[in-house]
């Protein structure tokens, strides 16, 4: 695997809350992603979840527990088994770093679920 251009790879699509893979890391993938809007309460039963802001600001809240926002630059882990639920303002470009068993809509299935994601 050769350098990737992390800024060309946003480029090459559009839509929101649909990661795309952009490399594998040991066990894990390095997915990123277009966030706009809210996206639906949800946990992760197994996996911790890490959000590195590339771009924008994303605001996670919580139901337990304050809600944490993200600046460009920043990252964040959200710890396995917690509720949460990411809201972008505007749009924002986000790294994700997680186990290759981790679905980004965590235990809930609706019409945001991508079961397969795309390399690119």
């Amino acid at each position: 695997m050769g350098k990737v251009n992390v800024q060309e790879k946003f480029e090459m699509f559009q839509d929101h809350w649909h990661p795309r893979i952009v490399g594998d890391l040991n066990d894990n993938f390095i997915k990123l992603a277009k966030l706009k809007g809210e996206f639906v309460w949800h946990h992760h039963e197994n996996e911790d979840e890490m959000f590195l802001i590339v771009k924008g600001e994303l605001l996670i809240q919580f139901k337990d527990r304050d809600d944490v926002l993200i600046k460009e630059g920043e990252f964040y882990i959200v710890p396995k088994g917690v509720e949460h639920r990411p809201v972008a303002i505007e749009e924002v470009h986000v790294m994700l770093i997680e186990p290759k068993s981790t679905m980004h809509t965590g235990n809930v299935r609706d019409e945001k679920t991508k079961d397969t994601l795309e390399r690119i």
